[in-house]
């Protein structure tokens, strides 16, 4: 693969097929072709649900662990910190080999899977949250989204928009659900959350494309994963000895 061909914007176009899943992948395409606007929507969706819950959140956790609420706070996010710090890049190696919607359906369905959970049992809530940095890594497979169907020149301003539409929806959400848990109730908003992240799942699921060929993955040359590419304690992928993956290359 030469040096020209890696700033070529990686494209799918769009199946008439409906969504298929094959020995464990999606192989189906979206709506159109992919572009950054998909992964736009994917980050907004995922967030904006959960920014929902921000007063809900801190009421509850003040609720079930009165006495040691920065503590347990503490807690839960960093071991899910931890847990998505580790995971990355197994997941980002995984998704070049499978492909980025099959990645994206599983790191924002794990992400938003506490959300119901809130209004059921509040421990399993936070527990959940804390398990769920395994997957919860839906923007390392965003970029790499926006890496596959962007040319170098453009991917700066492509990750800029990613950016600013986290930041947008973590400006927008917050203040509505403050809004709308002072005017309605605190089900209501767990409700509308949940509905949010389901809205996001199926989004993915029908209208997303994949945005990786499959002539491109590193599967169709033979090349298995290496554990290498997985660590999160290496300084970069592409500049391990014997990674002869050039796609890895493209993303910077």
């Amino acid at each position: 693969m030469t040096k020209r061909s890696l700033k070529k914007p990686m494209m799918v176009l769009r199946s008439k097929k409906p969504a298929i899943i094959k020995d464990g992948v999606i192989t189906s395409s979206g709506i159109g072709e992919p572009s950054v606007y998909h992964a736009l929507v994917v980050i907004f969706l995922e967030f904006f649900a959960w920014g929902l819950l921000t007063m809900p959140v801190i009421n509850v956790l003040n609720q079930t662990f009165p006495d040691h609420t920065f503590l347990m706070n503490g807690l839960v996010m960093g071991i899910k910190g931890i847990l998505s710090f580790l995971s990355a890049p197994l997941i980002g190696a995984l998704s070049d080999v499978w492909g980025r919607k099959f990645f994206l359906l599983i790191t924002v369905f794990f992400t938003c899977a506490p959300i119901p959970l809130m209004s059921i049992n509040s421990w399993w809530f936070f527990a959940m949250i804390s398990i769920s940095g395994v997957f919860a890594v839906t923007f390392s497979v965003v970029f790499a989204y926006v890496a596959d169907v962007t040319t170098v020149e453009d991917r700066s301003r492509a990750y800029g928009l990613v950016s600013a539409t986290f930041a947008a929806s973590l400006v927008i959400s917050p203040a509505l659900g403050a809004y709308l848990n002072d005017k309605y109730s605190e089900p209501l908003i767990v409700a509308l959350a949940t509905a949010i992240a389901v809205l996001d799942v199926f989004f993915i699921l029908v209208a997303v494309p994949e945005s990786l060929p499959e002539k491109v993955r590193p599967s169709s040359w033979g090349a298995p994963i290496s554990w290498e590419q997985a660590d999160p304690f290496a300084v970069s992928c592409f500049d391990l000895p014997g990674n002869g993956y050039p796609m890895f290359k493209h993303l910077f």
